[in-house]
């Protein structure tokens, strides 16, 4: 038997509309979760066999309750399951969708989303009534258990307001996730009756064998109300301490989180002492030689050039420092411009010109000025130029040559930094972009730096949603390819600041 409706209804409203009505309180699934099982229990521990008019979400694990019922109490029991008609519009959807969000707030249990047709509580019968809603019914927004027996009588209702509007002060929304449900629990007769006969108007008249004689006890039982308030307890008891175990679960997570980001704290300011420490003692070591009476000019000049060199060393460390600490602080504040390479590129290279004429190093570039523009943070462009041409540059002998290259490739701007410099070992390439990584040489050469460029290349190109990579040799040399995304290629920045 299917049963239709032909007027649309709103449970809450009528419920609303009696004399002194019930009052909704501001609770969650979970909450309606509890009142709906403690009512489960009542009924099959009792063994009452009532007709049952609900709208429930179509999971597992609302459906189960009143499959436990059915299964217990039999054919003596009677369901009219409400149902958004989706043959014209698919509302059963929303339902389905506010059903699942309750459940997994509920209890933590979500299940695959089902038809109506397949979340009844056991294989179709006589005792298991279909009962078709309009397609923009106001229930939608609505679940409800409603228990008709002569013994015993009891509605539970949950209405869930519209959203509310965003806050434009706060920038906050209400969503189905965090806004409580309206929930009504009542057992007086005179309300449960105005709902039964509204909706027993509403029924189409080939429905009409339902029967309509019903009238709804006046004053409950005063030991069933006592058994049920019992049960509502011991479920709320229950829900309650599923909500306390996820939440400390989560907290130990968080926990663990935390004392993993204190370890690598711990372990990133140790590396900043020692790398601040060696510098120092370089300096106070050149102080001491100083200080020598028999100390020879060639000497002195010697040990004043170590003091130089590690004032040198010390405040490009401290400078590397910094800027990597203000890049992990203002990750919200990342903005991008759209920069040409052949603007910034040559420039640099001209100012490294006396440097690699003192060593006698080759340099040249091919920038074409055709070049689409790039995407890359306000003002750090030149800052990236400027660390990979001094790398190649440092790490070049005397009589070597160093090219720099940019060329379209799709979606990006290629630019590379090639050398014929004394190359990295395949074992260390994967870690020169660590913090305070230095390539350690078979020479006697100290190249001294800080072992922070590498890594700030790094943060900013992921920063605008470009990369780095490098091939290089041991005696023959390396090349950094930069990619840079181009104007008809907007970086994806927030995912970027997400992979950081």
């Amino acid at each position: 038997m299917n049963v239709s409706l032909v007027k649309d209804l709103s449970v809450y409203q009528l419920v609303m509309g009696v004399q002194t009505p019930p009052k909704p309180l501001s609770l969650s699934p979970a909450t309606l979760l509890s009142l709906v099982r403690a009512q489960i229990d009542l009924l099959i521990e009792q063994q009452i066999a009532a007709t049952l008019w609900v709208k429930l979400p179509p999971d597992k694990i609302w459906q189960s309750e009143l499959a436990r019922y059915q299964s217990s109490v039999g054919a003596s029991s009677l369901i009219y399951s409400c149902q958004i008609d989706e043959g014209r519009k698919r509302e059963a959807g929303e339902a389905g969708e506010q059903g699942d969000k309750g459940t997994r707030e509920a209890g933590g249990q979500g299940s695959p989303k089902s038809s109506p047709s397949s979340s009844s509580p056991s294989s179709p019968s006589s005792h298991y009534v279909p009962v078709h809603l309009p397609p923009d019914s106001q229930m939608r927004r609505e679940n409800f258990l409603m228990v008709l027996s002569p013994q015993f009588c009891s509605l539970i209702l949950a209405h869930r307001p519209l959203k509310k509007r965003k806050n434009k002060t706060l920038g906050k929304v209400n969503t189905n996730k965090n806004q409580p449900l309206l929930i009504v629990t009542t057992v007086e007769g005179r309300v449960i009756q105005q709902v039964l006969n509204s909706i027993q108007q509403a029924i189409a008249p080939e429905s009409s064998s339902i029967p309509t004689d019903f009238i709804c006890p006046t004053v409950p039982q005063p030991i069933l109300m006592n058994q049920l308030l019992a049960k509502q307890l011991l479920r709320q008891d229950e829900i309650n301490r599923q909500i306390i175990t996820v939440r400390t679960n989560k907290l130990e997570q968080q926990n663990q989180e935390l004392h993993n980001k204190e370890q690598l704290k711990d372990e990133y300011l140790k590396n900043v002492c020692q790398e601040l420490r060696i510098p120092l003692t370089h300096m106070k070591t050149a102080l001491s030689l100083l200080n020598s009476p028999n100390l020879k000019p060639p000497q002195r000049q010697r040990y004043l050039q170590m003091l130089n060199t590690q004032c040198d060393r010390q405040n490009s460390l401290i400078t590397g420092f910094l800027e990597l600490v203000q890049l992990e602080q203002n990750l919200d504040g990342t903005t991008l411009e759209l920069v040409r390479l052949s603007d910034i590129v040559p420039g640099v290279v001209s100012t490294y010109q006396p440097v690699a004429q003192e060593k006698g190093i080759m340099l040249a570039y091919t920038v074409p000025t055709e070049l689409p523009s790039v995407w890359c943070m306000t003002g750090k462009l030149r800052q990236i130029v400027i660390n990979l041409l001094h790398n190649s540059l440092k790490f070049t002998p005397n009589g070597g040559q160093v090219w720099v290259r940019a060329r379209n490739q799709g979606d990006y701007v290629q630019l590379e930094f090639r050398d014929t410099g004394i190359g990295i070992a395949e074992n260390e390439i994967p870690k020169i972009f660590d913090r305070f990584y230095r390539v350690r040489t078979g020479a006697t050469e100290d190249y001294g730096g800080a072992g922070l460029g590498l890594t700030i290349v790094q943060q900013l190109l992921l920063r605008c949603g470009g990369s780095i990579s490098v091939k290089s040799k041991l005696s023959e040399g390396s090349t950094f390819t930069v990619q840079l995304a181009t104007a008809g290629n907007i970086p994806r920045a927030i995912a970027t600041e997400n992979e950081l």
